[in-house]
């Protein structure tokens, strides 16, 4: 099975986080944030991950720690759960509407972490979440799971539905990323051997 745990403790967020790639998409999420835990459940239910996360951060400042955290985890989690990456599909993309909101996303688990992110000018905040925090997010996140992935919003004013989309169009581009290729089960996706 293709799972992952990590924890992750600083003097900032202690995290514990637990990844299944092959799950059905269940999410026991709690973050010490609302808007994170939100987007954390779609983010598995969407992606089919099983994912759990436990987070004691220093919410009492703001989220910008446990945010950040989080992506580190999550990536690392994804990274540990691939090992060699062997007989993955290793791309994935889609272009999601969530509403008024349309977004591209595309990865390639290709070992070499970027992020092209552009959603736009949001507001803000959505309710007390500070929204340049999800930029940070998928920064840690693609440093620690060796990714390049694109998001870019395509339409759209709704910040909520945005970032929503966001959540759910990399979700997919994973799943699709990171399934296995039963042609090509004991491959690495790569002329170069490996990834």
């Amino acid at each position: 099975m293709r799972t992952a745990e990590i924890k992750r403790n600083t003097a900032e967020t202690q995290i514990e986080l637990s990844l299944n790639l092959d799950g059905k998409g269940n999410g026991r999420i709690d973050t010490g944030c609302g808007f994170l835990n939100h987007m954390l459940t779609l983010f598995a239910k969407h992606g089919r991950f099983d994912l759990d996360v436990k987070c004691n951060g220093d919410t009492d400042v703001d989220y910008h720690h446990t945010v950040e955290d989080i992506g580190i985890a999550l990536g690392s989690a994804f990274a540990e759960a691939l090992a060699d990456k062997k007989g993955i599909i290793r791309y994935g993309n889609i272009i999601l509407p969530m509403d008024e909101a349309l977004i591209l996303s595309a990865v390639d688990i290709s070992g070499r972490a970027y992020l092209g992110y552009d959603l736009g000018q949001l507001n803000a905040k959505v309710g007390d979440f500070d929204t340049e925090l999800v930029e940070e997010f998928w920064f840690g996140f693609v440093r620690n799971a060796g990714v390049t992935l694109h998001i870019k919003k395509l339409d759209g004013t709704n910040t909520h539905h945005i970032i929503e989309g966001a959540f759910k169009s990399v979700a997919r581009s994973l799943k699709t990323a990171v399934a296995i290729d039963g042609e090509f089960a004991d491959e690495i996706p790569s002329t170069k051997g490996v990834l």
